[in-house]
């Protein structure tokens, strides 16, 4: 998120000061050329993953984990889901090759363990467990309890592939800023659909394709909501981020402060307890969760994590190939336009396009047939991207697999009860 130029983190800013860092900072306009990935994953028992791993065991791994050579950076979210963001990359496959090779690192060092890396969207057995106990963890559950228990699942039992793409030219156009923010909110309903892979939770199907999305809907009504699509969308997003109420206040000398209803906006206005700083800002932006969400480059958080050591791939060179391809962006967006009227004026991922998204998956007749004709103008592109032949095959046999017959992950497991054990077990499809 940290620009080079800095400056000042500490200095008091005004409110005509941080709608431009707003507008400035989370939209950097150029050609796209660059790609990034973010993978979050479960942490499970390799012979039993209904099994709860205990703290000290859960701990050992990430201590062994830290001590790797790797080149993307590895972080550990509050519930203890291993995290691994690479470097911006010149191009997809810089970028998987790069995340490939850190990822065999991980799995070769924690297999003696009996531990493994498991590619679901949310863990569908244990309740959650906060592991990371830091201050600003302590903020964030206290802020999402007060709209109820899925702020505790989202951060302990939730895992994605989050894709990171520039945010565009300036100029109109199917590489600028204005149309891959558009693209983006559509594109990503369909996303949702083609990769949800979230079916159950504590143990129990829940009716969702993507539990996760569910879940995240539940949270409060400004964190992870889209600002509104009809505006510009650097100005649409400052005003977002600033009507967006506080989670928590940093102090010097004492505890952080959890203030009900204090937006950012009317903290620059008043300026106590004490003024906000450009730091201040850029703490804020972390805490809102939209499913597009703008830091310099447009970060697509609407992926569940996915099944199989190269089932990430797939997301992200299709993502890439509709986005930074152009020829296939124009296809893609004409594709897509028309799901904005079913998306209806409420924001994403509140919207209707969006509920069935998670809800229905491929199994929603409008998403399937959008489904379809993204993953064709993808193997186009891929090529084209300078995909490999192995990274086209995935998304071939994914296309195959799952979006030709209207299926998504999550319709491949079968919760098998388990007599005796308490929980039933989650099973792929005999032959999937």
């Amino acid at each position: 998120m940290r620009p080079p130029d800095a400056g000042d983190y500490g200095r008091p800013i005004s409110e005509e000061e941080a709608e431009d860092l707003l507008r400035c900072i989370c939209f950097k306009n150029g050609p796209p050329a660059m790609v990034g990935v973010e993978l979050e994953w479960l942490i499970h028992e390799r012979h039993d993953p209904r099994l709860r791993l205990s703290a000290e065991r859960l701990t050992a791994a990430h201590d062994l984990v830290r001590a790797l050579p790797l080149t993307s950076a590895l972080t550990f979210e509050p519930g203890g889901q291993l995290e691994l963001s690479s470097q911006p990359a010149a191009s997809l496959m810089e970028c998987v090759d790069s995340v490939a090779a850190d990822l065999d690192t991980v799995r070769t060092a924690l297999r003696p363990t009996g531990l493994t890396l498991a590619g679901m969207g949310l863990d569908p057995w244990q309740s959650p467990r906060r592991m990371l106990r830091e201050p600003r963890y302590d903020a964030m559950e206290a802020y999402l309890d007060r709209t109820g228990p899925s702020g505790r699942v989202m951060m302990c039992n939730s895992a994605s592939i989050q894709v990171c793409l520039d945010a565009g030219e300036q100029e109109p156009g199917p590489l600028g800023h204005g149309r891959r923010w558009q693209l983006a909110h559509l594109l990503g309903a369909v996303l949702t659909a083609v990769f949800a892979n979230s079916p159950a939770l504590a143990g129990r199907l829940t009716g969702w394709r993507s539990t996760r999305q569910a879940i995240w809907n539940e949270l409060d009504a400004v964190r992870p909501v889209s600002p509104p699509l009809d505006r510009e969308p650097k100005a649409a997003w400052a005003a977002h981020a600033l009507d967006a109420p506080l989670m928590f206040m940093t102090m010097p000398d004492g505890p952080w402060l959890r203030p009900e209803g204090l937006t950012f906006r009317s903290w620059l206005r008043s300026g106590a307890p004490r003024a906000a700083t450009r730091q201040d800002l850029e703490r804020h932006l972390t805490t809102l969760f939209p499913p597009v969400r703008p830091r310099g480059h447009l970060e697509l958080r609407m992926i569940d994590a996915q099944p199989g050591d190269d089932g990430w791939m797939v997301p992200l060179a299709v993502t890439t190939a509709l986005f930074e391809d152009p020829e296939a962006a124009e296809t893609v967006y004409r594709t897509v336009k028309p799901l904005a009227e079913y998306a209806g004026s409420r924001p994403a991922p509140r919207n209707p396009l969006w509920l069935d998204a998670a809800r229905l998956g491929l199994s929603h007749p409008e998403l399937r047939t959008a489904a379809v004709a993204c993953f064709a103008t993808a193997l186009e592109a891929l090529p084209r991207v300078g995909a490999s032949s192995a990274v086209h095959e995935a998304v071939a046999a994914f296309n195959e697999r799952h979006v030709l017959r209207g299926r998504c992950p999550a319709d491949d497991l079968l919760l098998i009860p388990a007599p005796g054990h308490g929980q039933g077990t989650l099973e792929r499809e005999p032959g999937i």
